[in-house]
């Protein structure tokens, strides 16, 4: 798997996981629980830049639509990458750190 493939799969295994987790916790069916998650990719610079997260239940009364969404939107990866997370780059070569300057995403 690719590092893009690797960060899909994260994302949807965290929302797949949330979703199971509402199910369980109303003692609701999880027969038909699948989660599907693609991105595209966005330029300048590259990266992905827009993700969908397809949650697909079996049998459930409309009136947890809302329910599951607010659990799956509770995933730390979801939350993650709404939140545009610090990230800081170091390099250790012989000794020396090189380190990046620039501490956003």
């Amino acid at each position: 798997m690719t590092p893009p493939e690797f960060m899909l799969a994260s994302l949807g295994t965290c929302a797949g996981y949330y979703a199971l987790q509402y199910l369980k916790a109303r003692k609701l069916p999880e027969d038909g629980l699948s989660v599907r998650v693609e991105a595209e990719k966005a330029t300048g610079p590259a990266r992905l830049g827009r993700f969908l997260i397809e949650v697909r239940v079996g049998n459930l009364e409309a009136r947890h639509e809302e329910g599951l969404m607010r659990a799956v939107k509770a995933c730390l990866i979801h939350n993650t990458l709404h939140m545009s997370p610090e990230v800081k780059t170091v390099i250790q070569m012989a000794g020396a750190e090189v380190e990046d300057a620039t501490l956003k995403a």
